[in-house]
């Protein structure tokens, strides 16, 4: 009678013998069909050679993952030459992590102080704004904690020039307001939005306070350039010598000098001689250039924005229809053409085709060409002086 055991072994040995019995194989080398047979026992060598190969190559991979993991810092270490390789790393991790950091302390510092001074360029900001990186490993983090203190100190000195920099441009914008031209015309609106997302706990540490911080100061700046230098647009300077400037007539009602009746004068009357400079008084390009009705030989300049200014009853004109001039350029000569009772330049002022009183521009010349100017010297002082670039990392 079978036992339980053999009965469960019989059936594998059978199989086994099965997969490994005697095979026959023909080969037909050219001349000649050859025959040779593979035995159980040459079969069993070449599938005992096949899984050591495999057990070597699996053994291989494994080594090589956990070597690399090891190197990564995924799993500890289990020989002193992973464990000295490890260390070297973590070491050469902090020291570029402490220069970077040292570097970027130092060239905020001096964006800082520029900004402070007022003579700085938002290029020169964006220099030293954060560059996305790898997250810090938690042991590079924890050495550089004496960088914390700087770093505060620096994320304060930023939200003052941050608040400097915004009084600086409510100043210039309420200055504005009185010519009755809003910052939106020049700088366009300041539109935002978008879901609310609560600050990740990530993005909550000294480094994301800080570039933050001066991403902040960054739009704000931004703000204010964009302002200074659209102001390009807006008349600044009067359009002929001052010396000369006198007023014949002003901007508003009055007797019309040819029939006595009250009639609405959309600019301001500035007399003198024939052949008197008359200027450009913003950049711009000429729109008119010649005769124009009452206005005589007139030359009318957009300045973008939707702001114009004419020039009437000139003697001479000395600019044509389509040509870049520049604040300051000479543009014609005075005169007494059109409906004019003696030499004098008709001078206005246009905001969207509307006239408006060019008297404000006037008296606020200075003031506005102290502006500009500042603007021009600022974009040329980005343009000639390179600002410190980044380091290579940056948290």
């Amino acid at each position: 009678m079978a036992t339980s055991s053999n009965v469960i072994s019989m059936p594998r040995i059978a199989r086994f013998r099965e997969i490994l019995k005697p095979r026959d194989f023909m080969f037909h080398d050219g001349p000649a069909l050859r025959r040779f047979t593979l035995g159980a026992g040459v079969q069993m060598l070449l599938a005992a050679l096949v899984a050591l190969t495999l057990c070597f190559s699996a053994y291989g991979v494994a080594h090589a993952a956990r070597s690399a993991a090891e190197a990564s810092g995924l799993i500890a270490p289990t020989t002193p030459a992973g464990k000295v390789a490890q260390m070297r790393a973590k070491v050469a991790a902090i020291k570029a992590a402490a220069a970077a950091h040292a570097a970027t302390i130092e060239q905020r510092q001096q964006v800082l102080a520029a900004v402070l001074s007022g003579r700085v360029s938002p290029s020169q900001i964006a220099m030293v704004m954060p560059v996305p990186g790898q997250p810090t490993p938690p042991f590079v983090a924890s050495a550089l904690a004496p960088f914390r203190r700087a770093q505060a100190r620096q994320v304060a000195l930023a939200a003052e020039a941050e608040q400097f920099t915004r009084q600086r441009y409510d100043t210039e914008a309420a200055r504005l307001a009185k010519l009755g031209i809003k910052p939106d015309r020049l700088i366009g609106k300041q539109a935002m939005g978008g879901p609310f997302e609560p600050v990740p706990a990530a993005d909550a540490t000294p480094e994301a306070r800080a570039d933050a911080q001066f991403r902040s100061l960054f739009v704000t700046w931004k703000k204010l350039d964009s302002l200074e230098h659209s102001a390009i647009a807006i008349p600044s300077i009067h359009p002929i010598e001052e010396a000369k400037l006198q007023f014949s007539s002003y901007f508003g009602v009055r007797t019309d000098p040819f029939n006595g009746r009250a009639a609405m004068h959309a600019g301001v009357d500035l007399p003198g001689p024939v052949g008197t400079p008359v200027y450009a008084t913003a950049d711009g390009i000429v729109d008119r250039a010649g005769r124009d009705g009452g206005y005589g030989n007139m030359v009318e300049i957009n300045h973008g924005k939707g702001i114009q200014t004419r020039y009437g009853h000139l003697s001479k004109v000395l600019a044509s229809v389509n040509e870049r001039v520049k604040r300051g350029q000479l543009i014609g000569l005075m005169g007494s053409t059109g409906r004019s009772t003696g030499s004098h330049l008709h001078y206005e002022v246009r905001i969207d085709g509307r006239a408006v009183n060019p008297m404000p521009f006037l008296e606020s010349a200075d003031y506005l060409k102290t502006m500009q100017d500042q603007a021009a010297t600022l974009q040329t002082a980005a343009v000639t002086t390179t600002a410190p670039s980044l380091p290579e990392s940056a948290d």
